[in-house]
């Protein structure tokens, strides 16, 4: 099976770790940062996680798709807000029997996927993991201990999309990472990004680790706040019903796992100074809010928030 993974930073490469010691032998990494995919072409892959250090071999490398030509799956890791850009940039290898899966973060990802493929074709799946991109060729994985920290599966249940979620979720298993196949994904969809939700945007704003969040009695109120808003729109919308007592329980999980990590959208915002991929974690919920009748004021404000101290970044006070 020919895998191509649109998008090979830090996620990507875990990611393509975890399959390449579970099995999967044709793994291609496409990625922009010349560096990195250099380094892995001559040297190999240096994942580190929980369970020690893997020198993995056997990638292929490309800086574009067209290096690439048509595959049996595409991984699509880009940050959402690339999404239509780099799958326009990747047609040459999409066909008919493509399965296109998203393990982006956020909700609303498969609707672009599905300008490319026909539905039955869309996969996604949602990791529960932190990841750091070390420097080129050295990726490190931050699972979170006592949970799954991978479910995947088809979008609208078509046999192409179903059977290479399978094929990743046994290849995730093997290669030592949680994972596990659904029939139906959605509910862990919004089960993810209503838990990246909850850190990603509180700690941008409040510019803390998950850590000091959890330890501080407002921050994790808020957190609490976004999280509970987005188990009453999931219920409104018929695709779960309570998800607020589970991810609640989940925390405290989470936090002993990676406490001291921003996560990814913390860092888009604090350290790289770059667009947020807001519009599908919090700015996602309250939408879907919107169209369910359920009122959303704590992801509205914080969205609205973090846009607008994204798009003025040259202006806000320094210390």
């Amino acid at each position: 099976m020919k895998i191509a993974f649109l998008g090979a930073g830090a996620t990507g490469s875990v990611f393509a770790s975890y399959l390449k010691l579970g099995g999967a032998d044709d793994i291609w990494l496409i990625d922009l940062y010349k560096e990195h995919m250099d380094a892995v072409r001559d040297h190999g892959l240096v994942m580190r996680d929980h369970n020690g250090e893997h020198h993995i071999d056997g990638f292929h490398t490309a800086y574009s798709a067209e290096e690439v030509g048509p595959v049996d799956v595409l991984v699509v890791l880009t940050k959402s807000t690339h999404t239509i850009s780099a799958l326009s940039g990747a047609r040459c290898c999409i066909t008919e029997k493509t399965a296109v899966i998203s393990l982006q973060n956020g909700l609303g990802n498969d609707l672009d996927l599905e300008q490319f493929v026909d539905p039955k074709q869309v996969g996604c799946g949602c990791g529960r993991i932190g990841t750091v991109l070390e420097g080129p060729g050295v990726c490190v994985s931050k699972p979170a201990q006592g949970i799954v920290n991978m479910y995947i599966g088809p979008v609208a249940g078509g046999e192409i999309a179903a059977a290479a979620c399978k094929f990743f979720a046994e290849c995730f298993l093997k290669g030592g990472l949680n994972a596990e196949y659904m029939e139906d994904v959605r509910p862990a969809l919004w089960k993810k990004a209503a838990s990246n939700s909850g850190f990603n945007t509180v700690c941008a704003v409040l510019r803390m680790t998950m850590k000091q969040v959890y330890e501080d009695e407002n921050a994790l109120g808020l957190v609490k706040k976004i999280l509970k808003e987005a188990s009453d729109t999931a219920a409104a919308l018929g695709v779960a019903e309570n998800m607020y007592d589970g991810l609640v329980s989940d925390i405290p999980k989470t936090v002993a796992s990676y406490g001291d990590y921003y996560p990814s959208l913390a860092q888009d915002m604090l350290i790289y100074k770059r667009p947020t991929e807001v519009n599908t974690l919090s700015g996602a919920i309250a939408r879907f809010g919107d169209i369910a009748g359920v009122e959303t004021p704590v992801c509205d404000v914080l969205s609205q928030t973090v846009r607008a101290m994204q798009a003025n970044y040259d202006k806000l006070y320094k210390d």
